[in-house]
């Protein structure tokens, strides 16, 4: 089985509710439903992960090697 994480960074949280007419209207959290979606169809382990604080997201990168 392939295993592929999502990392999302800072503002990604606010998706779908700021400056709709650049960032487009989906929320993270229906992309992320999407993300899911596609994974399980295609027998893929998935991990998604937000964070506004970019040390969380290098962690992040660390710990899943």
């Amino acid at each position: 089985m392939n295993k592929i994480i999502i990392l999302n960074g800072p503002n990604l949280n606010l998706l779908g509710e700021r400056e709709k007419n650049q960032y487009g209207s989906f929320t993270l959290k229906e992309i992320e439903n999407n993300c899911e979606e596609f994974a399980n169809k295609n027998d893929i382990s998935l991990a998604l992960f937000q964070s506004n604080i970019e040390g969380e997201l290098v962690e992040k990168i660390q710990d899943s090697r």
